[in-house]
């Protein structure tokens, strides 16, 4: 498991664990390519290999375009799109030499249909598609397959925190059934 946040880390180790699991924690910013290389290095020599890479990292940055600023975009490629590209070209080779390996890109719905203010998000998204897309066609005689998983509303501590900065008008719940109607 990785993530910045030691503390979730270890929540999530513990989670496993409980349920018979094996689980093992390695803190990592996912933005900074040093971080990258250095946790997967340490994942390598823990384990041999990565078989299976699930690359979800993500924050829901939008607004108006002309309000996002060059910082906002920077930040937001740099989490989704190149942090997925620099794990798979990691992983990804390693996978071909030994027939076999799974990747699966987090996406959401806003990669396929963007809707208006949803940049930047939708479209590291929707690059991280074609990505997946054309890392399943060279993968695919090598025994790696490549996924996209799209993901909708769901409930989750993001749509709570997107609850809150509205000021929290309402019940949660009726927050939620608005943001599946949409």
């Amino acid at each position: 498991v990785v993530a910045r946040d030691e503390t979730a880390l270890g929540e999530a180790v513990d989670l496993v664990r409980g349920e018979g699991g094996e689980a093992e924690a390695f803190v990592c910013d996912v933005s900074k390519v040093e971080d990258i290389e250095a946790t997967y290095r340490a994942v390598v020599d823990r384990f041999g290999k990565v078989g299976i890479l699930v690359n979800n990292a993500g924050a829901h940055a939008s607004g108006p375009f002309e309000a996002l600023d060059e910082a906002a975009w920077k930040q937001d490629i740099d989490l989704k799109l190149l942090a997925a590209v620099r794990l798979c070209r990691l992983a990804f080779p390693d996978m071909k030499a030994r027939n076999w390996g799974r990747i699966i890109n987090v996406l959401n719905i806003f990669a396929k249909p963007p809707k208006a203010r949803t940049a930047p998000t939708a479209v590291t998204r929707a690059a991280t598609m074609a990505m997946t897309k054309a890392l399943a066609g060279e993968g695919a005689a090598y025994n790696v397959l490549v996924n996209g998983l799209v993901v909708g509303i769901i409930e989750s501590d993001q749509l709570m925190r997107a609850w809150k900065a509205g000021g929290s008008k309402g019940e949660f719940a009726d927050f939620l059934a608005a943001a599946a109607k949409r």
